[in-house]
């Protein structure tokens, strides 16, 4: 051990700690390469993402395979699926005809046909005895597929399950597998607890059989598709693995095998490389329409024999409300039959990528090499000659990898020793920087997500105006709901894809309104945003600012309304308004970085805080989508229309607060209906307040007949109901006038 120290400490004297930390460095990364851990990966197969959407397979020339798609117009025109078994049988009988090649199916028949004679005889109640007789004596539409199946090459589609449902019949075929290589090698192979098959009358006269089952990436792309899985203890190949095998004419699959897993997967004359789990990475090609024909239109007899003749044909779905669409590296949206349609063309076409076995070593050798030059002679280059080596040694590291890309269809990474380099480049030139930077990088981080950047700037360059610890400030705190939003989401129940969509679309523009009315993002809760001013840098106009940004918000919200009323009218959708209730409170809060050791954000707390909160709560009561507290009224009165509501004592404090709604800016606060319904609501509130319950209401029934008097309604009928409960049972002799808030 003392030895140890003692040659450290030589080495670091000798070639300087900074050196001696870049060596560590880079073992460090060469661990974590081996290790592998979701980030690198995630990387690498972000680069490869790139590279295929800069050149993916080219589609030209002869285009192999077909795809018939049970897509939402087949399914207006033919009813729901599933369809009855003899449609299946007619569909394949019209490709067979029309010279297709072979038939796969991206789909599983694993129960009986529930339109077969026997169970509609059955089932049926008023059929008489010769009806019922007649249609049992009916082959079964599951016979009439099988026949079907029989004069035709087809490839049924079976799927992996996470759990065993049945026992598997054995006796029912399978394709013969054969390793060449290593023993043992299944492990490697993807595995299922169980398997979905067909039944059994049509998997018994198949051409052949495969699992359609996909998995996705940890981040839901599909980039690789298994060509060879386990499923219920039995090893078999993917549906198109198994086409290719039936249209070869390979009696057995070859499976070759190495110490590190699977490293291809041989048919008659062709080999496929794959990963070490039986993978292969689809070389894809953008989504091409032209390969779709649809299922109406083939029993239709109105698809050019062209089309079908001498094709590879795979029947699934593009339809919505089947649930079978993907997400590739080259499109967000994709059918999952075309997934199989692009293995098929990749392999067909010779236009396979693979990942060679020795592409790691590479890797590791090239993030060695380069980072021990880095760190021998960075220190001897100047600011200019650094940047130049630099920029030359990323330079190289991507052009070699998308040489080997374009030229041979191998993925090699550049990601990993590019960061290893940079890591290290960075630690030698940065290390005094990035210690001066690093409240800059703090106050930035904290802050980019929930300011305008201006401000974000401002805070940066000036770090002292911002006390992360903790401060007391004058500020105007905003809560923002949209009311009803358990019944918006209850309509997206089936489509919780579209419900992010949705609350993205109206978050956006309002949290853009915020930001540029100076205001800060505390937080988003659910549909709900909490939002506050005058922190951290000083707002000498918060409260405008903030009243300002509410109305704005409502504007946005119409738009965002408007263009969602036109969507619905158009796609015959149901159509549920947005509606936001906003409180706005002016006050004394605490705000600084608070949360955990783990987490911390830039929050406030405080009473004023809480009452925000409760105003913002009161909108629905009171018919008003902006409610402020009386600190932030008495500083907006001269920019908004601003109108008295109620005298309120909240609970949990002991002082009441007179509470205001806004109407609209400054035009409306000038314009004669308003100043008219505004009167009408002062001598409503005085009578009220003197107990002068008749006077009240006759304010408000003047109210009613007034011009705009829709406005006020439910305050009107607010206080009604609180004049005829005090007309029955009157309120203490102190009563102030101030209504005790029973809810949030």
């Amino acid at each position: 051990m003392k030895r140890l120290k003692i040659l450290r400490r030589w080495f670091a004297r000798k070639f300087g700690l900074a050196r001696l930390l870049c060596l560590g460095l880079l073992v460090v990364f060469a661990g974590l390469r081996v290790w592998d851990p979701p980030p690198v990966q995630e990387l690498r197969l972000r680069t490869f993402d790139m590279f295929q959407l800069v050149d993916p397979r080219d589609k030209k020339g002869v285009r192999p395979v077909t795809i018939v798609d049970i897509d939402d117009r087949s399914l207006a025109k033919l009813g729901q699926w599933p369809w009855p078994r003899t449609r299946i049988a007619d569909l394949i009988t019209d490709l067979t005809n029309n010279g297709a090649v072979a038939i796969g199916f991206d789909v599983v028949f694993s129960e009986p046909d529930r339109l077969n004679p026997d169970l509609v005889a059955s089932q049926m109640r008023y059929l008489d005895d010769v009806t019922r007789t007649r249609l049992r004596e009916l082959p079964s539409n599951d016979q009439v597929l099988s026949e079907a199946i029989k004069r035709s090459r087809v490839v049924l589609g079976e799927t992996g399950q996470s759990a065993i449902t049945s026992e598997i019949d054995k006796t029912l075929p399978f394709t013969g597998v054969a390793t060449v290589g290593e023993a043992g090698a299944e492990r490697f192979l993807f595995e299922f607890p169980g398997l979905l098959r067909n039944v059994p009358i049509i998997e018994q006269v198949a051409a052949g059989r495969g699992l359609f089952t996909i998995r996705t990436e940890r981040d839901g792309l599909i980039r690789r598709v298994p060509m060879i899985m386990r499923a219920q203890g039995q090893t078999m190949p993917s549906l198109s693995l198994e086409i290719l095998r039936v249209v070869t004419g390979t009696p057995t699959l070859l499976v070759r095998t190495d110490k590190t897993g699977i490293r291809a997967i041989r048919i008659k004359g062709v080999e496929i490389p794959t990963d070490e789990n039986g993978q292969l990475w689809v070389h894809y090609a953008r989504h091409d329409p032209s390969i779709y024909v649809s299922a109406a239109d083939v029993l239709d007899n109105t698809v050019s024999r062209g089309k079908l003749a001498g094709k590879l044909v795979l029947i699934g779905t593009s339809a919505v409300g089947l649930n079978d669409i993907k997400t590739t590296p080259v499109s967000r949206a994709m059918p999952g039959v075309e997934i199989h349609a692009q293995v098929l063309e990749s392999v067909l076409t010779g236009a396979a990528i693979s990942r060679p076995n020795y592409a790691l070593g590479v890797e590791l050798i090239t993030a060695l090499i380069i980072g021990i030059l880095v760190i021998i002679f960075t220190p001897n280059l100047g600011p200019v000659r650094l940047v130049l080596a630099g920029a030359l040694f990323a330079a190289i590291l991507i052009g070699v990898s998308w040489f080997f890309y374009a030229k041979y269809r191998y993925l090699i990474d550049f990601t990993y020793p590019l960061l290893s380099t940079t890591a290290i480049y960075l630690t030698f030139i940065f290390s005094s920087f990035v210690r001066e930077q690093r409240q800059r990088v703090q106050i930035r981080g904290i802050f980019a997500q929930y300011m305008s950047p201006v401000l974000v700037e401002q805070l940066a360059q000036s770090p002292e105006k911002v006390v992360l610890g903790g401060e007391e400030r004058e500020m105007t705190i905003m809560f923002s709901d949209v009311r009803g939003f358990t019944t918006i989401s209850e309509s997206y129940k089936h489509d919780p894809q579209g419900l992010i969509t949705l609350m993205n679309r109206f978050l956006t523009p309002l949290t853009d309104v915020i930001i540029e009315q100076k205001g800060y993002v505390d937080k988003y809760m659910g549909d709900a945003i909490m939002a506050f001013w005058n922190a951290p840098l000083d707002d000498a106009g918060h409260q405008v600012h903030a009243c300002e940004a509410a109305i704005q918000m409502l504007e946005k919200i119409d738009v965002v309304n408007k263009e969602r009323e036109q969507e619905a009218a158009d796609g015959g959708h149901v159509y549920i308004p947005l509606n936001v209730g906003i409180g706005l409170n002016t006050g004394i809060g605490v705000v600084g970085n608070m949360g955990s050791d783990l987490k911390k954000n830039y929050s406030v707390l405080g009473d004023s805080v809480n009452l925000a909160s409760r105003l913002e709560g009161q909108t629905k009561e009171y018919g008003f989508p902006i409610i402020v507290g009386s600190r932030t009224a008495l500083a907006a009165k001269d920019k908004f229309a601003i109108l008295e509501l109620d005298f309120i004592m909240v609970k949990g404090k002991t002082e009441p607060e007179v509470i205001y709604a806004i109407a609209g800016r400054e035009d409306v606060m000038h314009s004669a209906a308003f100043q008219r319904l505004r009167n009408i609501t002062i001598e409503m509130l005085g009578c009220y307040r003197n107990r002068d319950w008749q006077g009240a209401l006759d304010a408000i029934e003047r109210g009613r007949r007034s011009e705009d008097a829709d406005t006020l309604e439910k305050l009107f009928k607010l206080y009604e109901a609180r004049i005829r409960n005090f007309e029955a049972n009157p309120p203490p002799q102190d009563w102030t006038g101030a209504y005790a808030l029973l809810t949030k």
